[in-house]
């Protein structure tokens, strides 16, 4: 019997949605600490032993946050995965410190939820004597640096907040400090950039990395920066007037994205309601508007946006905007029935997680749905027995749905035209998939998980590890979509785990997390299973650093793979500002 990580088996089976016989396991809760000592057991993300995973109770369909770019159109290629022929990459290592606010993030009495208040039109405002361009609706690039340092790896930082003065200064490591120690075989520490970005008192969430020709992007705060993929040279940097509270997991196929920004600047009162239009090539940002959110249920929800063709969708309870992305045009929102779809994937494919429900006091039923990405009219529409949510979306091609009720989970797998194909039979494996937020309903995205791939005939999951004293050890586990039995399973390296990325080259490509004294990989298995193969090796030299990197997003683009973190928190202004927070391997 599956059952979570940490808690004890349930009373009796997990019961199938479809018949009394399966059910898979939920994930146990994030946690956050700081990295152990060297040597200490490996947990199943990153050497921590912690399990964010997908499955925590959805008692309603919300959206919020997404966790990066993860494959797909451009450098990516077309693979099969969450976003249609795209695949997430996982999260890894790296911790911040405990966070008293939830989620690692500074909040106010509504915990996040926003206020139902409308700010002001945010206008053009030259920061005095930084020389820094706040977005607009016609905004440039930022002339200075943003609040980002712009330094290349290594450079000082200098603290301001009171515990270590002024004058201290506070370097990270170099990209040349730690290839002195590479060994023949190892890739090398291509470039790196620290984090300089001064944020709030608990930190912030990263987005990205996003690709856009020979550009990756990365976001934190109101910060937005775009660099040389060779060789990590700033391209660009643009500044936003207020905080970044929301984005797709990808661009549009020419290098555009619409983010979602707060408001105001207010702690308690802002709320999640301002599109902001960004070219990724160029670092300008394009029209910007603000979506009316003073209902109740809309005014607490949580986003989740999407990227679907040349369509954004902004997804919150009982309702969801979409526009297009080139101009800001609305193409349709609300509709005028009791189901309404709440989020989306991005991607060429548009799948939606709908909720129906005739009255306030009648139970919420959920079906799925395959979108025209222009009108919004539903293609086909698949309904989930009642009591089953819809959770995350792991695959659009083939669609692999994760659904749950209560601490029960299932996967299930339907055919282009939305029929049932098959269901996931786990058995007694506990499996260990990463998607953002444990639910679209505490802040997650529909798509962009981490630790799952898959081709048109086979599923791949992650498992979680076997711990012990002296070492922790998972595997990939393959899953025949025809009959939704386990094929075959691949165990991972002592200590570091393993979480397939995306389909490379009809290889399952995986990402091998680092250990505190052995460096991430790359490598690949093929679908009808065997050994791994490496394709990258990250030097053991800059393991620690790798290691800091919390909860890392990888992306594997050719030949070099970008490892970002997705969290950036520390104890003062000078050790925040100098943390790794993008580390890039090549040959």
């Amino acid at each position: 019997m599956t059952q979570p990580p940490g808690q004890q088996p349930p009373q009796g089976g997990f019961g199938d949605p479809f018949d009394p016989s399966q059910g898979p396991p939920p994930a146990a809760a994030p946690s956050y600490g700081y990295p152990p000592a060297p040597g200490a057991p490996q947990g199943p993300y990153g050497p921590y032993g912690h399990q964010p995973g997908p499955y925590a109770p959805q008692p309603g369909p919300y959206g919020q946050q997404p966790s990066g770019a993860y494959g797909g159109p451009g450098p990516y290629g077309a693979q099969p995965g969450p976003q249609g022929p795209q695949q997430p990459a996982p999260y890894g290592a790296g911790s911040p410190p405990p966070d008293p606010g939830g989620a690692g993030k500074r909040r106010g009495p509504f915990t996040g939820k926003p206020a139902l208040i409308i700010g002001a039109v945010l206008a053009v405002v030259l920061v005095a004597g930084t020389g820094v361009w706040l977005a607009t609706g016609d905004g440039k690039p930022a002339a200075g640096t943003g609040g980002a340092t712009g330094k290349p790896s290594g450079s000082a930082a200098t603290g301001k907040d009171g515990k270590g003065g002024k004058d201290e200064k506070v370097a990270g490591p170099t990209a040349a400090e730690l290839n002195a120690g590479r060994k023949p075989g190892e890739a090398k520490v291509l470039w790196l950039r620290e984090n300089g970005v001064d944020l709030p008192q608990y930190g912030e969430e990263a987005y990205g990395p996003w690709f856009a020709g020979d550009t990756v992007v990365k976001a934190m705060y109101r910060t937005v920066s775009g660099y040389a993929a060779a060789d990590g040279a700033e391209q660009w940097t643009l500044a936003l007037p207020t905080k970044l509270c929301a984005a797709p997991t990808l661009p549009t196929d020419d290098g555009k994205i619409v983010v979602g920004i707060e408001d105001n600047v207010s702690e308690r009162e802002a709320s999640c309601s301002v599109l902001q239009m960004i070219d990724l090539r160029t670092g300008k940002a394009g029209w910007k508007k603000t979506v009316d959110r003073t209902g109740m249920q809309d005014g607490l929800s949580n986003v989740a946006m999407a990227v679907s063709g040349g369509t954004v969708t902004f997804g919150r309870t009982g309702s969801t905007d979409a526009f297009r992305v080139s101009d800001g045009t609305k193409l349709f929102g609300k509709r005028e029935d009791v189901c309404q779809p709440y989020a989306f994937t991005s991607g060429p494919r548009m799948i939606a997680a709908v909720s129906c429900q005739v009255e306030p006091a009648d139970p919420v039923r959920q079906q799925v749905e395959e979108v025209d990405p222009v009108t919004g009219k539903p293609l086909w529409t698949y309904r989930v027995k009642d009591g089953w949510k819809v959770s995350h979306v792991f695959s659009t091609r083939p669609l692999v749905i994760s659904i749950q009720k209560d601490e029960e989970w299932a996967g299930i797998v339907l055919n282009d035209d939305g029929s049932l194909r098959s269901q996931l039979i786990t058995g007694t494996g506990n499996y260990a998939v990463r998607c953002g937020e444990d639910s679209v309903e505490a802040g997650g995205t529909l798509d962009g998980c981490a630790g799952v791939t898959a081709d048109a005939d086979r599923l791949y999951l992650a498992t979680l590890p076997e711990v012990t004293k002296e070492s922790s050890i998972n595997k990939v586990v393959a899953f025949d979509l025809a009959t939704g039995r386990v094929l075959w399973d691949v165990t991972g390296p002592e200590d570091q785990n393993l979480l397939p990325l995306r389909m490379e080259g009809g290889d399952v490509l995986i990402r091998v997390e680092p250990s505190y004294r052995k460096g991430g990989e790359v490598a690949t298995v093929a679908p009808s299973g065997g050994a791994l193969k490496t394709l990258l090796r990250h030097p053991a030299s800059g393991a620690a650093t790798e290691a800091t990197l919390f909860r890392s997003k990888v992306a594997y683009v050719d030949g070099r793979s970008f490892v970002l973190a997705s969290r950036i928190s520390a104890d003062d202004d000078a050790e925040e500002m100098a943390a790794t927070a993008l580390m890039v391997f090549g040959r």
